[in-house]
């Protein structure tokens, strides 16, 4: 019998104009704070309006352009350490990993490949600075997360987390006025990978009642959401508020129940390339969908067809084949096509270190192989 484990935010704030209690949140407790953030959000009506309420309860601005190496955590830790008490992070999931790795690491003495998942050598603590997170993507989930995701492709080739519940940011302000605006690809992209958090979560070896309710929940939110997410007016306000929910309960789902082979091989592709995670999940869980309807596995067959029923109110014969066609056919922009390159060396790479992690069934070398096949153009 799996037992579950949910960790969650101490205060969590949801809905349209929430980010403004962070004024107030600063301000009610004073503390050396320093903020992380895109580039993106110095330039926006956001950080117009709040910019001046902000930045006099600020003792330094980050800006973090890419997913952070370990070198770069490490510099921001050595320059910072000592100094600040807390950190706040507006801004997508890049974002809020570095912070949440900086708020930990400047707690601990080593560097971050030390205490790093899959390469570390030393077993990281819970000391932790307090975070606020404030997600301006729906995707990761990063703001109800216990892992702060890592990459380094330059010299060991390694995405990995340093994890510990206590890194789980203890306020997350879900303001989903911060996704009006954002390009389509991006907003779509990060889509498809808090439903793919949610559907692998749904599937998991590690699932129960009470990890599949919520991983429910998130995709009832998702497929409300999807259709109309990239319009303008109160329907894509009402489109992106759910994808929002979606994504918070996708981080949810992926802490209690882990994921699956999508993410198995996700993970590695993304050590070696620079393509958008959530484009690369999605562009898996095509093929993955076609694979699930060929599976002769009872508990994959039985999850599905409750699943369709919940989702799509009506049964199928072949449900994984469906929910495939309506992601396709409502999808705002076709993310699938002009598929980009890998080489048949990469694939290599990737297949010697990729798993399935906490699915229901073990994939193979060669059914793993066949998904890049699919999703890529291999050279």
């Amino acid at each position: 019998m799996n037992t579950s484990q949910l960790i969650a935010n101490r205060q969590t704030f949801f809905g349209s104009g929430s980010l403004q209690q962070l004024p107030r949140l600063l301000t009610q407790t004073p503390l050396p704070t320093l903020l992380f953030c895109g580039r993106s959000l110095l330039r926006s009506a956001a950080w117009e309006n709040l910019g001046p309420q902000l930045q006099p309860l600020l003792v330094g601005i980050e800006i973090v352009p890419h997913e952070a190496s370990p070198g770069e955590i490490d510099n921001w830790v050595a320059r910072w350490r000592g100094t600040i008490q807390r950190v706040v992070a507006i801004g997508g999931g890049s974002v809020l990993d570095a912070a949440k790795a900086v708020a930990a690491l400047s707690q601990h003495p080593l560097n971050t490949l030390r205490y790093l998942e899959k390469v570390g050598d030393t077993a990281i603590g819970g000391a932790t600075l307090p975070l606020i997170a404030v997600p301006t993507t729906a995707g990761t989930g990063s703001e109800v997360t216990q892992n702060a995701v890592i990459t380094d492709k330059a010299d060991i080739k390694v995405k990995a987390s340093l994890r510990h519940p206590e890194f789980v940011p203890q306020i997350a302000i879900l303001d989903p006025d911060l996704l009006r605006g954002a390009p389509e690809q991006v907003l779509v992209c990060c889509a498809v990978d808090a439903f793919t958090h949610l559907f692998e979560a749904y599937l998991s070896s590690r699932g129960n009642a009470f990890t599949r309710q919520l991983t429910l929940s998130g995709m009832q939110a998702f497929v409300r959401g999807w259709p109309q997410l990239t319009e303008g007016g109160k329907r894509g306000d009402n489109a992106r508020e759910q994808m929002m929910l979606a994504s918070w309960l996708g981080g949810q789902s992926l802490s209690m129940a882990g994921l699956g082979v999508i993410h198995g091989i996700a993970g590695e592709l993304g050590a070696i390339k620079d393509y958008h995670h959530g484009e690369v999940c999605g562009r898996l869980l095509l093929p993955f969908l076609t694979l699930l309807d060929q599976s002769p596995h009872p508990q994959q067959a039985e999850l599905m067809q409750a699943l369709n029923t919940a989702l799509f109110q009506q049964a199928s014969e072949r449900p994984a084949e469906q929910m495939k066609q309506w992601l396709m056919q409502h999808a705002s922009l076709s993310f699938w096509q002009q598929p980009p390159s890998l080489s048949t060396d990469d694939v290599e790479w990737i297949l010697a270190r990729s798993n399935s992690k906490n699915a229901l069934v073990s994939y193979s070398r060669e059914q793993q192989r066949w998904m890049l096949d699919q999703a890529y153009r291999i050279l």
